[in-house]
């Protein structure tokens, strides 16, 4: 027997040897049969297809993004209508990716299916595809372009810089659940960013409503990005923030806030200290603040405050106000009337120094028009010149 050949010796034995035939299918459609049983096994398991989504494990989410791109491929349904008998392939795809914009090796590429030899090509290696990580960066990040048409925009990013200026708009931290509209004002990656359209709304992935926006930026480009990745973008940005409304709600607003004061007194006062520089400009420094109280009660012992310059003070005018917040209502006269701010330091009863604030040197004219425009909402219109001591149009 040792002379025997292989034939030879499996005849002696009683083997019949059939010749092993030739597969008719090529590399490539194995590969697609190969990566439709891993789903049709995932579908045994539990009973479903695969789902997108984040918390789904990766398997699952690989399998998902190969199914809706089966479905697209134009030999699929031929090739395995055989092995499809849950009827997999004729659901809809749902995966974002615009496959009717592929190619034929470009959709075998994004389904792994490319001209790699066979042990790199199973199904759990999704070759070619970005990581679901990877395309949400780049989505809220979003290629920025030159806005064409920036000057239709330019004004209203000026104007809303001087509203934060003047304490007319805030800034508050961006929620999860803030939503987000035309028109609305937003700071993302230290840029100011302006909502300017929303277009129609459709179903994201997860089944929730989404649209996608025209975002201008303060820097003369923008972007078009979908509403959920400028939410996202905005809620992991630490300096994320969106701005308020410049309706005066958050003077005069209906709903309480923290520092609101049912009925408050803006007050202007006018010293009687016998310093030179106030002796000589009386007419003109002026204290502006605002009290829930009594202002009588309020400049009680000024002549021992150096917040009131060490001296008696009178009361010029008042304005009763209600509804009002008074920490941002200071602020407005502050930032309004800042250039002109009082440049004097004094000595206290106890020979320290002290620098005053809320002194200005503004006439009382200009402080009457100022709260005239407060009222009527059309203070961020206008800006403090102290040469000429006048509001006036910033852009004249």
């Amino acid at each position: 027997m040792a002379d025997m050949n292989d034939d030879e010796l499996l005849d002696a034995l009683g083997v019949e040897v059939t010749p092993l035939k030739a597969s008719s299918r090529t590399p490539r459609e194995e590969r697609i049969i190969a990566g439709f049983e891993d789903i049709l096994r995932f579908h045994q398991a539990h009973g479903r297809a695969p789902l997108h989504g984040e918390e789904r494990d990766i398997f699952e989410r690989l399998c998902a993004v190969r199914l809706d791109q089966l479905r697209k491929l134009p030999e699929a349904k031929t090739l395995l209508a055989g092995l499809d008998s849950p009827g997999l392939l004729a659901g809809v795809a749902t995966t974002s990716a615009n496959v009717d914009d592929l190619d034929e090796d470009a959709l075998l590429a994004e389904l792994g299916i490319g001209h790699e030899p066979a042990d790199q090509n199973d199904i759990t290696v999704l070759r070619h595809v970005r990581s679901s990580t990877e395309k949400r960066a780049a989505e809220e990040i979003a290629d920025r372009t030159s806005c064409a048409d920036f000057d239709k925009f330019e004004s209203l990013f000026e104007q809303v810089e001087r509203e934060l200026k003047s304490g007319i708009r805030i800034t508050l931290r961006f929620g999860r659940d803030t939503s987000i509209a035309n028109g609305n004002y937003f700071i993302v990656g230290g840029q100011l960013a302006y909502v300017a359209e929303t277009g129609e709304t459709i179903k994201a992935p997860n089944g929730e409503s989404d649209a996608r926006l025209r975002v201008i930026y303060a820097n003369g480009t923008e972007s078009n990005l979908l509403r959920r990745s400028l939410q996202r973008a905005l809620y992991k940005d630490d300096t994320g923030r969106r701005l308020t409304d410049p309706d005066m709600g958050p003077l005069f607003g209906d709903a309480p806030e923290p520092d609101d004061i049912e009925t408050g007194t803006i007050y202007v006062l006018r010293s009687l200290s016998n310093h030179p520089f106030i002796a000589e400009h009386r007419e003109l420094i002026h204290k502006i603040g605002v009290t829930g109280g009594k202002v009588e009660t309020r400049i009680t012992g000024a002549e021992k405050d150096a917040t009131y310059l060490l001296a008696d003070v009178e009361v010029v005018a008042t304005y009763k106000l209600h509804n009002l917040n008074r920490t941002r209502l200071e602020n407005i006269f502050h930032r309004l009337f800042g250039a002109a701010q009082l440049d004097l330091t004094i000595e206290d009863r106890f020979g320290h120094p002290v620098k005053p604030r809320e002194w200005f040197l503004v006439p009382l004219h200009v402080i009457d028009e100022a709260v005239l425009r407060i009222r009527g909402g059309s203070i961020t219109e206008v800006v403090y010149n102290p040469t000429t001591a006048r509001l006036v149009d910033p852009k004249t």
